[in-house]
């Protein structure tokens, strides 16, 4: 019955039964991209070389021996191979049952392969990293032709400090070794990766506690410690602060609390302070819009610009607009997309602004500190407003009003 759905799709003819809403979204997707369902092997693969710079930077390389614990010896037994992606969909790392890996290489399901939808199709690594969310594909659900004879499951992983897509984690097998259990399975191995990371995450917080603790209890005025990321290991004088901006030698960095500081390297993190006398000051956070790029203006104890691609303009100004309630990942997708299929990027873009603008931005929902002054003026009017097709944004254009906001 999949195959004659599969075939009457691609056909035009009416289908017998109706795919999976999944699939259908997926199907949609491919066919735009001009995806050939005969096509053979998928491109490539990568480089011996490429793979392992790809290994060696991953963030799951880390947690590869609890995955390994959760997965491999199901896969040995059950006739599967578990597969761990990046976030492009390039396969790093395969193991299981060799017997199926050997059918697996026919398929070019080897490493170094490109398994997005773009490449091959509806597949559940690529529709996983699509959807943003666990995924069963059986038989003729997969798109290209010399797949029907398989049935995948894959799942995401998530960096938890951020929310970042790092790849996908993949059970495959032969399609009469489906088991509707195996989607469980792989979410609760990715889960437990998931908390390896923030385990470790905590660790290396403890680790620069105890350097950023005695040195904030010998200084005077507020102060914070935090690492790489913008994660508070240490703080005086700022109660509840838990992440501020990505700190970076010689460049000025806006905490609220704190206004403008200059990011002094300490082991293994950066230590904080007031880059000016008079203590802290309120933030002030304004969009400049017709700048090329557009910029976000924020002034404390000093004045600092961070440059902002259209669609983080886009990002702010949608979040201005929702206040202090805010707007989560869909709603954001909605705003920007028009839809909800878009959650993948909505969050590796706000991971990205987060990064730059830290403590004033917070997440679950996204929404702009509420203790952020915010001066709105013009930002109707601005380029970015006029020129965007976001559906939010352009609706901005309808129900302008007929003056600019001022500071709120």
């Amino acid at each position: 019955m999949l195959a004659r759905v599969h075939d009457a799709t691609l056909s035009g003819d009416p289908a017998p039964a109706q795919s999976r809403r999944l699939v259908a979204r997926s199907w949609d997707r491919v066919l735009a991209q001009g995806v050939n369902p005969d096509a053979g092997d998928p491109p490539g693969p990568l480089g011996v070389g490429e793979v392992e710079q790809r290994r060696s930077s991953s963030t799951l390389a880390a947690v590869l021996p609890e995955l390994r614990s959760a997965l491999t010896s199901v896969a040995e037994d059950a006739r599967h191979v578990m597969v761990v992606c990046d976030a492009d969909g390039v396969l790093l790392w395969r193991e299981g049952s060799t017997a199926v890996r050997h059918r697996a290489d026919a398929l070019g399901f080897t490493e170094g392969a490109d398994w997005s939808e773009a490449s091959v199709g509806t597949n559940a690594i690529g529709t996983a990293l699509a959807e943003d969310g666990p995924v069963q594909i059986f038989s003729a659900e997969h798109f290209v032709r010399s797949h029907h004879g398989w049935t995948c499951t894959a799942s995401p992983v998530h960096d938890p400090r951020s929310g970042e897509l790092l790849g996908v984690v993949d059970l495959s097998g032969p399609a009469q070794t489906i088991h509707p259990t195996t989607v469980a399975l792989v979410s609760t191995a990715v889960r437990l990766a998931e908390a390896g990371l923030w385990r470790r995450h905590e660790a290396r917080l403890d680790a620069l506690r105890s350097i950023g603790a005695p040195m904030l209890a010998g200084s005077s005025g507020p102060g914070l410690v935090v690492d790489d990321h913008g994660w508070v290991a240490a703080a005086t004088g700022l109660p509840g602060v838990e992440r501020v901006g990505a700190p970076a030698a010689d460049r000025l960095l806006a905490v609220h609390g704190l206004g403008s500081c200059l990011p002094e390297p300490v082991p293994g993190g950066w230590l904080l302070r007031p880059a000016e006398a008079g203590g802290p000051q309120r933030m002030r956070l304004t969009l400049d819009l017709d700048g090329r790029p557009p910029r976000a203006v924020v002034e404390g104890t000093g004045r600092w610009a961070y440059p902002l691609s259209t669609r983080h303009a886009e990002v702010l100004v949608l979040l201005a607009r929702a206040g202090a309630t805010g707007l989560d990942a869909a709603a954001l997708s909605r705003q920007l997309y028009g839809d909800r299929e878009h959650l993948v990027t909505v969050r590796a873009e706000m991971s990205r602004l987060r990064r730059g603008l830290g403590g004033l931005l917070l997440a679950r929902p996204y929404r702009i500190a509420p203790e952020v002054e915010l001066d709105l003026t013009g930002v109707e009017h601005g380029r970015i407003v006029r020129e965007s097709t976001a559906p939010g944004v352009a609706a901005l254009r309808r129900d302008r009003p007929t003056a600019g906001a001022g500071p709120v």
